[in-house]
């Protein structure tokens, strides 16, 4: 029998979405090792964050609440959270920022082979062996990890987000394992971050994305649609490029990765670096004037047609059908 723990992310006061793809791929490893998974919380004033993890249907919740976490650094967490995994077979936690920042720290502190940004797992004979993308997501790699203990980072696009099971799991206080010297030569700042009361890109379930071919429209246009969609916008590497819009939107290989339920591509062509951060997203809306657009291949709807003309209209009939 061999057990999973799933590293919860915690900022801003609240569990970050993320987590609950975690959660998922753990209910799928705990189910083929043949045992189960708890999750890992750290940071400050953890109370309501440790509530809402006991309803994801883990064994135990594991608690670390310090003021000295409540700001994360990669120094101050990765001690805790070795100690924590040395009694688990798998550590697993979303491929976000955090999750790739910690995770490798603590697979070096505790030897540990580490498979980053998964899309997929499967067991034989009680092995787990793990589906990452390669080349942009034109090809697919199938590993295993061999070491005693396996710490792993999920694409959290590749998995659905667990849902509460309605039952509540113990909750346990952990102690703060001491820091290194890299934690003192280390100090919190601030962190400048864009605010917006959109919905978080990487988390919406709506995402209206815009290429290039905007140029200085690209707000004009998109902001009025994404209004009435309670959407995201996102953008291709060569709008963010241009300046047309902030470098933070963008999504693609070297950008976000997003799976919402319903996405447009606005002005967008398809290049394979693009495709590789959106095509797992449930309906795909394209518009663009070139009929030959690579994007149309992937695409579930295609417009061809000026998009100065059609995104106004579309959000015309969009805002009076919400009315009516």
């Amino acid at each position: 029998m061999a057990n999973v723990l799933v590293v919860a992310e915690f900022a801003e006061g609240k569990v970050k979405r993320t987590t609950h793809s975690a959660v998922t791929f753990a209910r799928t490893a705990a189910a083929a090792l043949g045992g189960s998974y708890s999750i890992l919380v750290l940071g400050s004033e953890l109370g309501a964050a440790a509530e809402e993890l006991a309803k994801l249907g883990a064994e135990k919740v594991l608690v670390v609440d310090d003021a000295s976490l409540a700001n994360y650094l990669a120094e101050r967490y990765a001690p805790t959270v070795a100690a924590v995994a040395k009694d688990y077979a798998v550590v697993v936690a979303a491929a976000s920022g955090f999750g790739k920042d910690l995770l490798p720290r603590v697979a070096g502190r505790v030897e540990a082979g580490y498979a980053a940004d998964i899309t997929d797992v499967t067991a034989s004979g009680g092995t787990l062996h793990y589906k990452r993308p390669l080349f942009a997501g034109n090809a697919f790699g199938i590993c295993v990890v061999e070491s005693a203990i396996q710490v792993v980072t999920v694409r959290q696009s590749a998995f659905a987000a667990a849902e509460s099971t309605g039952s509540a799991s113990p909750i346990e206080k952990v102690a703060l394992a001491a820091v290194g010297q890299a934690a003192a030569r280390v100090e919190w700042v601030k962190c400048d971050q864009v605010k917006s009361e959109r919905p978080e890109l990487a988390e919406a379930k709506v995402v209206v994305s815009g290429g290039r071919a905007l140029k200085e429209q690209f707000y004009a246009l998109l902001d009025p649609l994404a209004d009435v969609l309670g959407a995201a916008v996102g953008a291709s590497r060569a709008a963010c490029d241009n300046g047309y819009c902030a470098p933070d939107l963008q999504v693609g290989q070297t950008g976000k990765v997003v799976a919402p339920g319903l996405y447009f591509a606005i002005g967008i062509s398809g290049a394979i670096q693009h495709l590789a951060g959106m095509k797992s997203s449930k309906v795909i809306v394209s518009i663009n004037k070139d009929g030959d657009a690579p994007i149309f291949q992937v695409s579930d709807y295609g417009l061809v047609g000026d998009l100065f003309q059609i995104v106004p209209e579309l959000t015309e009939k969009l805002t009076a059908l919400k009315a009516g």
